[in-house]
């Protein structure tokens, strides 16, 4: 059995980008595909699909967790949540396996933002906070008085609830073994969010094999996890927790990673808080300029994407099987959304302005 994989209309390099670019200017530029970026064309969802699953989620998040102030209600909706889901999940069992999906990726943002960066987020006490938001997903158990002292905390917390009340809804929907499968990625999620905070706290900017190591765990490895349960299946456990297919999961992980950082670039530089991201992590350890940098990132994610899909071609011959063939499809087409998601969200991202013009 062979995976076959649509080739990228960018190519897999980036010299002739660099070789032809305009002069360098500062301005910074609408969203777009990158560049020399490596990526697959996707299908757009049906719009009222993805606007349906915006009202879903939207109620959820205000009327039954109340996870958010109203002041942040613009930003929650310019994220384009419905849309991201359908893009990434385009071949979901049905309505209720995409809003599954779409609670447990807006609770990850909350922590995220609410623990770690944007919304009162610091580095300084993340482990305890990050600590009691795992303890939503994996229920404490202690002698009475202390669990009720627990559970009443939780309930105080809204990232806590959010991420509580998402598991719960995935829980009606998978299998045992991808819940538990699901909740060790979130462990993985905490520990690159913990590694990121001692950066912070320490004044570094990690070597590059140590940031990438990170960007494999503090990615979007947990709404990849899924992608069977969200179709209506349970991948074997036999075959996803094989080495190969583990391979290829960190593979696409990290990818996935890049791209954010990629996009995500002009708007980090414009935070109040310090972000370290691809492009200047290597900017700061190898002297480049920050258009040097960026291009030396573009390549890295070309190297990694082609490094995932040799290595699910390989994967796919090792465990052959329609299952097998299916999960590494929906891996596959994961990436492809979440890129495409990315390129197109003018209301959250901009490109460096020396990126060469349309």
């Amino acid at each position: 059995m062979t995976v076959t994989f649509s080739t990228g209309p960018t190519g897999i390099g980036t010299s002739a980008a660099r070789a032809h670019r305009p002069p360098t200017e500062h301005a910074e530029q609408p969203v777009r595909p990158i560049p020399g970026l490596y990526w697959h064309p996707v299908k757009e969802p049906e719009p009222l699909l993805y606007q349906e699953l915006d009202r879903r989620i939207k109620a959820w998040a205000i009327e039954e967790i109340d996870l958010f102030p109203p002041e942040w209600e613009e930003q929650f909706d310019s994220f384009g949540t419905g849309r991201y889901i359908c893009l990434t999940y385009p071949e979901a069992a049905g309505l209720e396996h995409l809003e599954a999906a779409a609670r447990l990726l807006v609770a990850e943002n909350a922590v995220d933002d609410c623990y770690c960066e944007d919304h009162g987020g610091s580095p300084h006490g993340l482990g305890a906070r990050l600590l009691m938001a795992h303890s939503a997903l994996e229920r404490p158990y202690a002698v009475a008085p202390y669990e009720q002292q627990w559970q009443e905390k939780l309930d105080s917390e809204p990232p806590c609830r959010a991420y509580r009340s998402a598991m719960q809804t995935f829980d009606r929907l998978a299998a045992d073994q991808v819940r538990d499968r699901e909740i060790h990625d979130l462990a993985r999620l905490h520990l690159g969010y913990l590694a990121e905070a001692a950066w912070s706290i320490d004044g570094v900017v990690p070597p590059l094999p140590e940031y990438l190591t990170v960007r494999q765990y503090n990615s979007f490895r947990p709404c990849l996890t899924i992608v069977d349960a969200v179709a209506g299946y349970a991948f074997p456990a036999d075959l996803h927790d094989h080495p190969k297919m583990q391979q290829v999961i960190a593979l696409a992980s990290l990818a996935t990673t890049l791209v954010n950082d990629l996009y995500s670039y002009t708007k980090e530089l414009r935070s109040t808080l310090p972000h370290v991201n691809l492009p200047t992590v290597i900017q700061h350890h190898e002297q480049l300029s920050a258009e040097e940098s960026y291009y030396k990132a573009i390549e890295i994610h070309n190297d990694v994407m082609h490094r995932f899909e040799a290595e699910s071609a390989a994967c796919a011959a090792e465990l052959p099987g329609p299952l097998t063939e299916r999960f590494l499809h929906q891996i596959a087409t994961w990436l492809d959304g979440n890129h495409w998601w990315h390129a197109t969200n003018t209301d959250r991202y901009t490109l460096p302005g020396f990126l060469p013009a349309e």
